[in-house]
This record gives structure tokens, C-alpha cells and sequence, in this order.
């Protein structure tokens, strides 16, 4: 068995010792993703009505009224709520719910006394702590990626930068219930794989990598751009078999094959999306979004979504833009590879930013990117990799490390502006008040907070909701004025 390098034990020990940022709370998007696998386990059913009721308060408006019950609007044509959110991290959570919920009910029985209903602390607990680790297995899958293509040293570079000032923490620790740390772990996983099997798959490992592929879009939607990867590489299998002289009908009968046996198991392992659609909404494909042709395809966000004060890519989270470049430079390593890669990801942004909802509404940075961590991650590994052949090992160290923990820095202290409303949560910031609020405010009130978050957390969460609410109504009403 392989012995861990000194960068994969710096990792995991640094992940063990985040833990303590592990939020446990459900909110916003994440109730929708929670109750999945809250009233499955716990319930055996998909009834979502208890999951509405314990809504954070920003939630419940327009949804429940004011005796507590679910306005009639929020049910479909099935008599189900309509729980438009993806049900893979209700896949990824299950195992550990389980474990959790059967240790509960036994600690009940010797007298415990703890609500065995899926909203007491040990489940949010283990749902964020899960949480935290897909995506810890995400960043790991990533530098695993990038170690391969790049010096190890740029590799682990990379993973703590992207780990550490790209929005994935917000949805890692802060926003658990939320998709997109899962997102970075099956992607991580999906790519990983891929390249690990590229040159020549087993039948078992095309069966292997459908289910991935499967999962992928279970947990999130947009994922589904990554299958053009695959998609790709077969065209290009195909057309150097037409080309090749002497190429038989029987190799080429064989890939035909192997895709037709990706694509079924692909297709199984869409069935939890599936059923469950049919179930809410009446139709396996039937989601409940804004069908595609109520996108703005007269009025794309290109440029907003990259560089806008409302959730830009690159204006809130700038380590980004270096791992874009480093993609491009990633040609001189591997072209091919490097050239599905760019075509996915100009896919991916040609999506978000056709999207209505582009920014994400309330997010910190541009949170539909999370999804793309493992790209970034080589991405910026090849930056580094490119720089270090470029100035020699020493300067570009002497660089890259100090300009990583500077970027790690100020995404750290954006982080905490937004997490405690010192920026809005939703809608433009202003860029002057923030980087003031960088030098000025966040040195010297952020200890307050922090000792609030590890021993208060439960008051200090209120706070924000709080927050969250007044602004949210300031906007409405903003709105209807």
C-alpha cells in the first residue's frame, strides 16, 4: 500500500482541523436538498410538509402562511410539494444518516431522550460533517489529478489555493445543506477517473464510470455539461479509426459497443432523479425550473457573470482567473486533454450565464462554479507548473506561495464580510466598501464573531437569519415600490 506524500498528510491533517468550522444547519436551498433524505429515512416517504414547517425564516415567506401550514401554491398536480432540488446529496448523505438515525433510536431506548426526526443535532451534525468530507474528497481527487500532470509541490499549491479562496468553504463548512461541495467531490471524482482510465477501459470500469456519470447529474444539473468530456473523446476515437488504414469494422463494432453500455448504465444511474420527478412533479423529466426557452438567450450575462459586482467569478474570487490561464497553458502538457477541458468549461459559463438566475442570487462569489473545482484546481497547478519553468523552482516559489496565502486571505475576510452582512448576500456590492471594510473593520471585529461561531453558534446563526430577513424584505419592497 502506498505510504502518503508529506502534502497528502499536510492535507488531511488541515482537513481533521477544519472540522471544527462544520456547520450544522439547514437553510435556504438546503431544505429542499435535506429533505430527501430526512423523510426517507426517518419517514419512509416523500413528504416534505415537516421540512417546509422547520424552514429558516427567510424560507418560509410566501410558503407557509401564518397558521404554520403550507400555502396550497406550493403543491403539485401530484398532491406533492414541489421540492424542485436534486436529490444526489440525499445519495451521498444517506449512509451516514442511516448509521446516525439507527444510533439515536438505540440511545433513545437506553433513555437519551433526543428526537429521533431528523432536525435534532446529531443529524445535522453528521449532514454537515458528511458534507465537509465529500468535499475534502473533491480537493483530494483534484490534486491526485494534477499531481499527475504537474510537479507535486504545484499540485498541493494549487489544491489549498482553490480549497481556500474559491467559494467552496462557504458551501463546505458555512452552507452545508447545500449542493455544490458535493458537486466538487463527484466531478473530482467523475474526472479523476476518466483520465485514470483513459487510454484503455475494462467493461467494468465503462460500467463504473456510467454510474459516476449518473450521480453527477443527480447532484446537480448543470454537471451534466462535464459528460461533453467523454462525449469528445469518442468523436475523437472514432475519427482516427476512420482514418486509420487497416482499422477493421470489428474494433470500431467494439467502442460502438462499449458507448452503448455507458450510456444504458448512465441512464440507470438516473433513476433516483427520475422517479423521484415522477413521483413530485408527474413526468421523469419534469424538474420544476424554468424551462429552457424562458432562458435569456436574447440577453446573456457574459460578461456580468465573470467580472460583476453581483456574484462575478473572477472579481470575487481572482485566484480563479490564474487557474483559467493555467488551463490554456495546460496545452503545452497535454493539448487534447487541455482542449476538453476548455470546451467544458466554456460550455459550463455559456449555461450560468444564459441562466435568469446567473448570480446565483444569494452566493458568495458565483457559487454555480464550485461544480468546476477539479478544472480549476490542474488549472492552476499548470499556472504555477508553467511559472516555475519559466523563473526556476526558487523564484517561483518565492512567488506563488506568498501571492496563494494573500488570495487565501482576502477570500477569508470577503467570506466573513458576507457571512455576517457586512456586504449584501444578495445583489452588487460595492468594491469600495468592501476592500475597506478588508483593511479597516475586519482586523479588528472579527474575534468577536469567531468566538461567537465556536461557542455561540446557535445565537450567532439567528443573528444572520435576522440579517438575511430585513434585507431580503428591504429588497421586495424595494421591488414592488
Amino acid at each position: 500500500m502506498r505510504r502518503f506524500t508529506k502534502y497528502e498528510t499536510f492535507l488531511v491533517v488541515l482537513f481533521i482541523l477544519s472540522l471544527t468550522l462544520c456547520n450544522p444547519w439547514v437553510r435556504g436551498d438546503g431544505i429542499g436538498y435535506y429533505a430527501y433524505v430526512r423523510s426517507m429515512v426517518i419517514e419512509g416517504h416523500l413528504n416534505f410538509e415537516k421540512d417546509w414547517q422547520h424552514g429558516n425564516d427567510s424560507f418560509v415567506m410566501g410558503r407557509i402562511d401564518p397558521d404554520g401550514h403550507v400555502v396550497a401554491s406550493q403543491y403539485t398536480r401530484t398532491g406533492h410539494l414541489g421540492n424542485i432540488w436534486t436529490v444526489g446529496p440525499a445519495i451521498l448523505w444517506a449512509p451516514f444518516m442511516m448509521a446516525t438515525h439507527a444510533g439515536v433510536l438505540a440511545a433513545d431506548r437506553m433513555g437519551a431522550h433526543v428526537a429521533a426526526d431528523g432536525f435534532s443535532r446529531p443529524y445535522l451534525i453528521t449532514m454537515a460533517v458528511a458534507t465537509a468530507f465529500y468535499g475534502f474528497l473533491g480537493v483530494l481527487f483534484s490534486f491526485g489529478l494534477a499531481r499527475k500532470y504537474c510537479h507535486e509541490r504545484w499540485a498541493f499549491l494549487a489544491a489549498l489555493g482553490i480549497w481556500w479562496a474559491s467559494s467552496l468553504p462557504v458551501y463546505m463548512y458555512f452552507n452545508p445543506s447545500w449542493s455544490h461541495a458535493h458537486s466538487a467531490f463527484v466531478n473530482s471524482l467523475f474526472l479523476w477517473y476518466w483520465d485514470r482510465t483513459r487510454e484503455r477501459r475494462t467493461v467494468g470500469q465503462w460500467i463504473l464510470l456510467g454510474l459516476i456519470s449518473g450521480l453527477m447529474v443527480d447532484v446537480y444539473y448543470p454537471n451534466g455539461v462535464l459528460l461533453l468530456i467523454p462525449l469528445a473523446e469518442a468523436a475523437v476515437r472514432y475519427w482516427r479509426m476512420l482514418r486509420a488504414p487497416g482499422e477493421g469494422s470489428a474494433g470500431f463494432a467494439r467502442l460502438f459497443l462499449t458507448h452503448v453500455l455507458y450510456v444504458c448504465v448512465f441512464t440507470i444511474g438516473l433513476l433516483p432523479t427520475f422517479i423521484s420527478r415522477q413521483i413530485i412533479f408527474g413526468g421523469p423529466l419534469k424538474t420544476g425550473y424554468d424551462p429552457v426557452q424562458k432562458w435569456a438567450w436574447t440577453s446573456p450575462a457574459f460578461l456580468k457573470v465573470l467580472v460583476s459586482s453581483d456574484h462575478g467569478l473572477l472579481s470575487w474570487t481572482p485566484i480563479l482567473a490564474l487557474a483559467l490561464v493555467g488551463l490554456f497553458l495546460f496545452r503545452r502538457t497535454d493539448r487534447l486533454f487541455a482542449n476538453y477541458l476548455m470546451m467544458a468549461a466554456t460550455a459550463y459559463y455559456l449555461v450560468i450565464a444564459l441562466h435568469t438566475n446567473w448570480d446565483g442570487i444569494s452566493s458568495f462569489g458565483n457559487r454555480f462554479f464550485v461544480s468546476l473545482t477539479p478544472l480549476f484546481v490542474l488549472g492552476l497547478a499548470a499556472f504555477f507548473d508553467a511559472l516555475a519553468r519559466a523563473w526556476q523552482e526558487r523564484r517561483a516559489a518565492m512567488v506563488a506561495f506568498p501571492a496563494t496565502a494573500l488570495l487565501v486571505l482576502w477570500n477569508l475576510g470577503l467570506m466573513f464580510q458576507w457571512g455576517i452582512h457586512l456586504i449584501p448576500v444578495r445583489g452588487p456590492i460595492s468594491w469600495r466598501v468592501a476592500a475597506y471594510n478588508q483593511v479597516a473593520v475586519v482586523p479588528g471585529h472579527i474575534l468577536q464573531p469567531l468566538q461567537r461561531y465556536f461557542v455561540g453558534r446557535k445565537e450567532l446563526m439567528k443573528t444572520i437569519e435576522r440579517a438575511d430577513v430585513k434585507q431580503l424584505k428591504s429588497q421586495q419592497h424595494g421591488g414592488a415600490e
